[in-house]
């Protein structure tokens, strides 16, 4: 496929790729990001699409790894987006907002529930939250993915039953 058959065919693809993005982002700015984003690591790799194959679902695919790697950066510099009117982006780390009640004790709580895990949960738990991907964490410890999805899953559930205290009824 030459240069400009493939920038012909990213452009058609553009209609379907751009609601998909906007669902991603949830946000008409962001998503127009993501799409360009998406179309330069297409268009930088397009010696390894395969000619015959499905374009849209190797631009999906691009467009998914693409938003997932771009929010586990804002999670693991603890980073976040406010979405009101004003968008600004807040460094989590830098300030703490005290929430009455809860804020004392909430983040004691959670560490000490965490900390009451058995290591074979604790440690995929922990590699998880500090965006490791499954197939990062299996690889390191040496477990197959499957047991790591197991395994962060009942992490999780033991969890919400520790912190139980800290559900709201609504």
């Amino acid at each position: 496929m030459t240069t400009l058959e493939f920038s012909y065919s990213l452009n058609k693809a553009s209609s379907s790729l751009k609601p998909f993005a906007l669902k991603l982002t949830k946000d008409v700015d962001d998503a127009n990001d993501l799409l360009q984003d998406t179309f330069l690591k297409a268009f930088s790799n397009k010696d390894k699409f395969a000619e015959g194959t499905n374009l849209k679902a190797w631009l999906y695919t691009i467009m998914k790894n693409t938003f997932f790697t771009n929010y586990q950066r804002m999670v693991r510099r603890g980073t976040f987006v406010d979405k009101t009117d004003n968008l600004h982006y807040l460094n989590s780390g830098d300030a703490l907002i005290e929430n009455e009640v809860f804020g004392s004790f909430t983040l004691t709580d959670i560490r000490a529930a965490i900390e009451r895990l058995d290591e074979g949960y604790k440690v995929p738990f922990e590699m998880y939250f500090r965006g490791f991907k499954y197939q990062e964490i299996a690889d390191t410890l040496q477990i197959p993915i499957g047991t790591v999805k197991n395994r962060i899953h009942i992490a999780r559930k033991l969890l919400k039953e520790s912190l139980m205290v800290y559900m709201h009824n609504n």
